[in-house]
């Protein structure tokens, strides 16, 4: 029996991913149109900007196949750990024959401190949908959506225009680099500091780019994000997930959505079998798509207009009230 068909955007956007074995790692490359305008066209047309209102009257939620849930500012507490009641709502939905998908914007090195909630508990899809992580192999990228170098150094190209100010970031699979300018948020001791363009030069070109990240130290973090989409959305999938100004961009076309999308038609889930949990605007395309959606207590504004249905807060535990009562 055939699987599920992807999101009617997918299917209308002519969504055919073109997968290249490099060892281990499964690096899946979006195929593009003949020309490059129809290319980004196409791939846009996905998930991305497709936030449609919330049911004035959504329907009763009901037991979910599947509960994909966002970490930070969700799942987390503002520390950083994860409640007892919310370890034992996942092992509750876990036994009931829910699968429990991680869906974070967090690079797979990042996951490692939470070893102790995460472990053994399947597939994560990390760095905004740009890579699926094995939890029972150490946290090993299995898949990677990587962003082309030349898409990457367009939108610095086009960001610089705009925002002369701008400082870079490139996350690949093996870790993050930075340009002098950019601000030491969390200090890597394997990171090479040098310019950009540097960073995203041939002598890295067998290490795929997950994300390029954007900093600016003034800027209204909305306002960047909006800025930046309408200067350089062309050239990548712009979001944002913290309360700074800054930015994550990724291959055109790729979000939490698209690859939450791709992992539940492997499996045979129906996006009305989806439960999803965020509360940032790398969350939207993924609430969107997801059967039904709940946006945090403590979520963004954009959030709690996208989702249908709304949890208390990360720190009241909401995600676990929700599973508790889906679970009664």
């Amino acid at each position: 029996m055939p699987g599920p068909a992807l999101p009617q955007q997918a299917s209308e956007a002519g969504f055919r991913p073109l997968r290249v074995m490099a060892g281990p790692l499964r690096v899946t490359r979006l195929r593009t149109p003949p020309h490059t305008c129809a290319g980004i066209c196409a791939k846009m047309a996905l998930v991305m900007y497709t936030h449609p209102p919330k049911p004035a009257h959504p329907p009763e939620p009901v037991r979910p196949r599947l509960i994909a849930t966002d970490l930070d500012g969700t799942l987390l507490r503002d520390d950083k750990t994860v409640s007892d009641r919310t370890v034992a709502a996942l092992d509750a939905a876990e036994r009931a024959g829910v699968e429990v998908v991680f869906v974070t914007g967090r690079p797979a090195r990042w996951l490692r401190p939470l070893g102790a909630y995460v472990s053994g508990r399947g597939l994560a899809i990390c760095a905004n949908g740009a890579a699926v992580v094995d939890l029972h192999r150490e946290r090993e990228i299995v898949t990677c959506y990587p962003m082309a170098s030349e898409n990457a150094l367009a939108a610095v190209t086009a960001l610089r225009r705009t925002v002369p100010d701008v400082s870079f970031a490139v996350e690949r699979t093996t870790g993050i680099h930075y340009d002098p300018h950019y601000p030491p948020f969390h200090l890597d001791p394997a990171a090479v500091v040098a310019p950009v363009e540097k960073l995203l030069g041939v002598s890295f070109e067998d290490q795929p780019i997950l994300k390029l990240l954007a900093h600016h130290t003034a800027l209204d973090p909305d306002g960047f994000l909006t800025l930046a989409r309408e200067t350089a959305g062309a050239h990548g999938a712009f979001t944002r997930s913290g309360p700074s100004a800054l930015l994550e961009v990724s291959c055109a076309g790729v979000s939490k959505a698209s690859t939450l999308a791709l992992h539940c038609a492997e499996l045979g889930i129906r996006a009305e079998e989806v439960v999803a949990f965020g509360d940032m605007p790398n969350d939207l395309e993924m609430l969107s798509w997801a059967g039904t959606s709940y946006a945090m207590a403590n979520a963004h504004p954009a959030v709690h207009a996208a989702a249908a249905r709304h949890t208390a807060s990360n720190e009241e535990d909401g995600v676990a009230v929700v599973i508790e009562a889906l679970l009664a």
